[in-house]
């Protein structure tokens, strides 16, 4: 009995324990993730078979006794094999293609890169919740920057070209013919670096107000080969150049800025009168109850830790979130004056609308 005389089931509070163990082993194996992929543990351990400790810690110049420990961890959360008869540790194939290879439309790796990243500001994100809320996408720890891209680029290079960018009405054949295409948003330029390299007779410009992953995107196009077939600009959704873009592109990044309207109106002002936008959204149904899942789980709480917050940095402030729903994005594009509204596809994980004036 408590002192108000309720009666407590002990069984649930049992049941609900065992739940929030195991919530905080998966915090523990989180951060025990990054600190593999950054010291390149999963990496050695790819096709590599059965390893000892002091194997893996010879291939990766890293001190045995911390490698031991991190793969004891590592087999206990079942991350990985353990042979207890030859004391060897093996990452099985399928295991490395969610851990161990970010080009693997599977990877999972940005989002413990930038889960742990959030972890790292939670003292600002507290003092936002006690204050206005804000906390703008330049105050996050520098890790989510990569993890995002990390998390999302698998998504988008398994499934925009070959499904996305086909649903949308007329867009495809006038990029293989040659089309201007303003991606905002850009962060640092996964998704307008696959466009790219898929049709290349059109011109791609990635548009982003974050300095340091506009940078970022431009030294990444170095390395895929890509300068001269698409350029990277420090630019707000309500003020980048241009107009007549035959397709414009959000890819997740809508819900994060503090007039979506506003931008939404901007992107029509640039297109061209027979021109689309494609909004990529994170997958959500219009009401709470139907995204208590295991993907609300995740969006909610990225939203509550990034998204609103940096949506509430920023001017009218609306904090639509990353949960909007499909018809909350609906109200956007038709305050904003589109007339068309419509969901191309959808993924587990994604939205895909198309908006026309």
């Amino acid at each position: 009995m408590t002192e108000n005389n309720t009666t407590i089931d002990s069984a649930k509070v049992e049941e609900f324990v065992h739940k929030v163990v195991g919530d905080v082993g998966a915090t523990g194996t989180a951060a025990l993730a990054v600190i593999g992929d950054k010291l390149g543990l999963y990496k050695a351990m790819a096709g590599a078979g059965p390893m000892t400790s002091q194997q893996l810690a010879d291939k990766t110049g890293t001190q045995e006794r911390c490698v031991r420990e991190w793969l004891s961890a590592q087999a206990a959360a079942e991350y990985i094999d353990y042979d207890a008869k030859a004391g060897t540790f093996c990452l099985s194939d399928e295991h490395a293609a969610v851990l161990a290879d970010d080009d693997s439309p599977a990877s999972m790796m940005g989002g413990f890169l930038g889960f742990t990243a959030m972890i790292k500001v939670q003292e600002k994100l507290i003092d936002a919740f006690k204050g206005n809320g804000a906390l703008g996408w330049h105050q996050q720890h520098h890790d989510l920057f990569e993890g995002t891209r990390r998390l999302f680029h698998p998504g988008y290079n398994a499934f925009l070209v070959d499904e996305w960018i086909p649903a949308l009405e007329e867009a495809r054949p006038k990029l293989e013919a040659g089309a201007k295409v303003a991606d905002v948003g850009c962060g640092h330029g996964a998704s307008t670096m696959i466009m790219a390299k898929a049709f290349p007779n059109s011109t791609f410009i990635g548009y982003d107000a974050h300095e340091e992953s506009v940078n970022r995107a431009r030294e990444l196009a170095v390395e895929a080969g890509l300068q001269g077939r698409v350029t990277f600009e420090v630019a707000t959704a309500k003020d980048y150049p241009g107009d007549n873009y035959d397709l414009v592109t959000l890819f997740d990044c809508l819900h994060d800025m503090g007039d979506p309207v506003g931008a939404a109106r901007w992107v029509r002002r640039s297109l061209s009168p027979d021109g689309s936008l494609m909004l990529i959204e994170p997958f959500a149904e219009n009401n709470l109850e139907d995204n208590i899942n295991p993907v609300g789980r995740i969006y909610y709480s990225a939203s509550t830790m990034v998204c609103t917050p940096c949506s509430l940095s920023q001017e009218v402030g609306l904090g639509l979130g990353a949960q909007a729903g499909q018809e909350r994005l609906r109200g956007v594009a038709e305050q904003a004056g589109f007339s068309r509204f419509r969901k191309a596809t959808q993924t587990p994980l994604n939205l895909v609308l198309e908006a026309r004036p």
